[in-house]
């Protein structure tokens, strides 16, 4: 059963596909890092606030002795939004490596057509002079 996962394991496309994951898990925190420290606080300048933390309260909440506020209700759209941000420029990129890695593939040539040969009818009749015979 070892060797059996050994072999499993080893295969070309699921080493592929671990490298491409931890690859995408590395890209998404650059994308991250990029989105938080470079778009939002752009975006922040516009809202006079840090792009991260607007929102909705729908309840106010009390602070507490610590000053942390609780019972608060708010709707994160701030952040929701960083992370659909997020999200289009991680899958524009795929896309654009998607569609580059198809661009690179050795385009497959058609196979030959089939030599045209006699028709059905052509082979009949000749089936038919051959038993006149």
């Amino acid at each position: 059963m070892l060797k059996e996962f050994k072999e499993f394991a080893m295969k070309g496309n699921l080493v592929d596909i671990a490298v491409g994951f931890v690859m995408g898990a590395a890209f998404k925190e650059v994308v991250t890092a990029f989105t938080g420290g470079i778009v939002s606080p752009l975006i922040g300048l516009i809202f006079k606030a840090d792009f991260k933390d607007l929102k909705y309260v729908i309840t106010e909440g009390v602070a507490n002795a610590e000053g942390v506020i609780e019972g608060e209700v708010a709707v994160m759209w701030g952040a929701f939004l960083t992370y659909v941000i997020d999200f289009i420029i991680v899958a524009f990129v795929m896309f654009m490596i998607v569609k580059g890695v198809n661009a690179m593939k050795k385009k497959e040539e058609p196979a030959p057509a089939a030599p045209a040969g006699p028709t059905q009818e052509e082979l009949l009749a000749e089936i038919r002079d051959l038993l006149k015979k």
